[in-house]
């Protein structure tokens, strides 16, 4: 199978899960399909996204959510589960964190994968942001003592600059000792107050489900997956390379395009008319920050342009339409799809693209500074 490997994330922490097979899978319509069968094998991951926040100091048990695929499930014979699927899911347990840096957590469930040709597949699928016991304490005892030590060291050098040098000869650093004491004492009661952090999943956070038992699906047609898209007549738009980017303050949500346009209609458009539509039709509109030749042009009947343009958006992991906007009935005259044109960039922009999108290292909430 060529699906990716479980991530391990900082410090060698693993959040992991798995899904197995339910008998009651049937086969589908057989155009979409080769007539070949793969095997989602045992130990490989399904990579999803959630559609809205879960926070383990908020969500409740039992709340409902839903997952997008994020990645195509592919095997030596083709895929066998889109990208685009979606995941149904509930939350089974969660935790707040607690004193002694004890982390909180979430626990997830899933019973069924929906792919984009209505198929419902039934599954048994659980993930969890638990870290191992022993790991968890290892972590919390070389914080802890971290905490101590330098209680212990700002302590001394207090007692040594409130006192001075003399005093410390004077009593034969029994100052220095007794300042580094209180500081010691100081810092293991930071120690013991300290809080650990909430789990927060949101969208755009990749999560990892990992396979639990061996599943015979049907191989998709490579045509069978593309997307559908709206033509205007005379308007040709080619979308040659699509890279993911950080943004100026270090967040990967800008998609930047390689575009040509050639305008044989009869109609004038501009980079202001482009825009990304997602599968939720929420539209994100050109972006100031990247190369912005193309959004300022007009493109008139019988002009031609190549160029690059941005767009922010909430998670470049989704699937999206590159549209022309019709200003005048406020509605698409094109759309382009990029999953379509992504199978054409080259493996090179893949690899870095993917690097990009990993996003997070951990699903850790940042704490309130004031909130030990």
């Amino acid at each position: 199978m060529l699906i990716s490997p479980l991530c391990s994330y900082a410090e060698g922490t693993t959040y992991q899960g798995h899904a197995e097979y339910d008998d009651k899978y049937t086969l589908p319509n057989e155009d979409l399909f080769t007539g070949k069968t793969e095997k989602l094998e045992k130990k490989d991951v399904i990579e999803m996204t959630v559609s809205q926040v879960l926070d383990g100091s908020y969500s409740l048990e039992g709340d409902e959510f839903f997952a997008e695929i994020t990645s195509d499930v592919i095997g030596n014979k083709g895929v066998i589960i889109p990208k685009g699927s979606i995941a149904h899911g509930s939350i089974t347990q969660t935790g707040e964190a607690k004193r002694l840096g004890r982390n909180g957590y979430i626990d997830l469930s899933f019973d069924s994968i929906t792919t984009p040709d209505g198929r419902e597949i039934p599954i048994e699928g659980k993930m969890s942001t638990r870290m191992h016991p022993i790991k968890e304490a290892g972590k919390i005892i070389a914080t802890d003592v971290g905490y101590t030590a330098v209680g212990g060291l700002a302590g001394g050098v207090f007692a040594l600059q409130a006192l001075g040098i003399e005093a410390a000869i004077a009593s034969q650093g029994y100052t220095v000792l007794g300042g580094a004491a209180v500081g010691g004492t100081i810092g293991l009661g930071m120690s013991l107050y300290r809080k650990g952090k909430n789990v927060l999943i949101a969208p755009g956070d990749e999560i990892k489900v990992k396979v639990l038992n061996s599943v015979e699906l049907p191989v998709y047609k490579e045509e069978a997956l593309k997307k559908e898209e709206l033509k205007y007549p005379g308007l040709d738009i080619r979308v040659a390379n699509i890279l993911y980017e950080k943004d100026p303050f270090g967040e990967v949500n800008t998609i930047t395009l390689s575009v040509s346009i050639t305008n044989m209609s009869k109609k004038t458009i501009s980079g202001m008319d482009l825009a990304l539509i997602n599968d939720y039709n929420a539209v994100f509109n050109p972006s100031i920050f990247g190369d912005t030749r193309l959004l300022f042009s007009q493109i008139k009947p019988g002009d031609r342009f190549a160029g690059k343009i941005s767009f922010a958006v909430n998670n470049v992991k989704g699937s999206y339409w590159l549209a022309v906007n019709d200003r005048g009935k406020n509605k698409p005259l094109a759309k382009i799809s990029l999953e379509n044109a992504y199978k054409n960039v080259s493996d090179d922009v893949k690899k870095r693209n993917n690097k990009m999108k990993k996003g997070k290292k951990n699903f850790y909430k940042e704490n309130d500074p004031f909130d030990l």
